[in-house]
């Protein structure tokens, strides 16, 4: 139980301060400030959080990574399983903060659906959000297994180079999708924007969940080829 608590209140966190400060300075592609201060944020609190519940439950806080995991053979099926409900759960939570946050005290709300993914940034293109989820999960998650690999070596700097990587890829993938590589993350956003009457594209929801455990299913199978002698 300490575990799937600590995957919750991980989760959590990384939506109320990803998807806040997304919803805070929006994502302004002219300037591009938006884009790193989003990117930032997300980086930033799985650092934070690789560093204080990463000892507890392996701070996994997506069900992406879980997935890589259980099929690197890192975790059993029951384990996953209550991993992906705690994560989903933390990801409701977190939207009903920023909800309370931004309703009760009148501030606007930038991106329009609590930090919700949507395919604007493809044109509405099914193919290529999906397209882009893979690609972008598929690297942050084979790096995550490759730095926590017992052969890795990287020591206590493992936190902050899978921290560094989801900034990466959120500066690609923010004007794209919005940057999901999380089902959690996208699953939380969307269904408390829509209880809350915002907008959000709940039909396009589905990639987000399907693209990235494509990518970490992916990433776990080409780690392993890599892995090996």
């Amino acid at each position: 139980m300490r575990k799937f608590l600590a995957e919750c209140i991980g989760t959590a966190t990384l939506v109320i301060l990803g998807c806040g400060t997304a919803m805070l300075v929006g994502c302004d592609a002219a300037s591009g400030s938006g884009y790193l201060l989003t990117a930032l944020a997300f980086g930033l609190t799985i650092v934070a959080m690789a560093y204080s519940i990463g000892n507890v439950s392996g701070c996994h806080i997506n069900p992406a990574v879980s997935l890589g995991v259980l099929l690197s053979g890192g975790m059993k099926v029951g384990e996953f399983c209550g991993y992906v409900l705690s994560q989903i759960v933390g990801a409701l939570a977190g939207a009903g903060v920023l909800a309370l946050i931004f309703n009760l005290g009148g501030v606007t709300d930038q991106t329009g659906g609590f930090g919700s993914n949507g395919l604007a940034g493809v044109g509405g293109n099914a193919v290529a959000g999906l397209v882009v989820e893979i690609v972008l999960t598929f690297i942050f998650v084979i790096a995550i297994l490759g730095v926590t690999s017992k052969k890795a070596g990287h020591g206590s700097f493992g936190g902050l180079v899978i921290g560094l990587t989801l900034v990466v890829v959120h500066i690609l993938g923010i004007g794209l999708t919005g940057t999901s590589v999380n089902p959690a993350r996208s699953i939380g956003p969307a269904l408390v924007a829509m209880f809350t009457g915002n907008a959000a594209p709940l039909g396009e929801l589905w990639v987000f969940i399907v693209g990235p455990l494509v990518g970490a299913a992916l990433a776990a199978l080409v780690y392993k080829v890599l892995e090996k002698k």
